[in-house]
């Protein structure tokens, strides 16, 4: 299926990276699974995501680490990011974009399903390649 999208979930909390691959495979979505930036670095050196959901908050590497080795690694394949945080201050939102993320969620202020149907239209208004 070439027309299959794939999103990378960077998401150290398992419960909510489980429940957010169930839902996106339930909508056909292809889904890979990090559960801390180092692993991510290493699925983005073999993968090409459509999109990254990305937390900030992660074991070994941060999601603003991340962010920056993506930018500074042309190895690493690029493609767009979403934040999803716990961190809402400003000062995080504003890093994340001057980073590249093209949007960020605070977890506390976004449900699953809104989250999921926002993804849906980002990958929806991608051209297929």
């Amino acid at each position: 299926m070439a027309d299959r999208k794939r999103v990378l979930i960077v998401e150290d909390e398992p419960l909510l990276g489980n429940l957010l691959k169930q839902r996106f495979e339930s909508e056909g979505v292809e889904v890979l699974l990090a559960r801390d930036g180092e692993e991510a670095i290493n699925v983005l050196r073999g993968t090409r995501p459509d999109l990254i959901l990305l937390d900030i908050i992660l074991p070994k590497i941060s999601g603003f680490e991340l962010l920056e080795m993506m930018q500074a690694d042309p190895q690493i394949e690029k493609a767009p990011v979403i934040i999803t945080s716990n961190l809402g201050q400003d000062t995080d939102v504003q890093r994340g974009q001057t980073l590249g993320a093209i949007e960020y969620f605070v977890k506390a202020k976004v449900s699953i399903e809104e989250l999921v149907e926002h993804v849906k239209s980002v990958l929806a208004g991608m051209n297929s390649v």
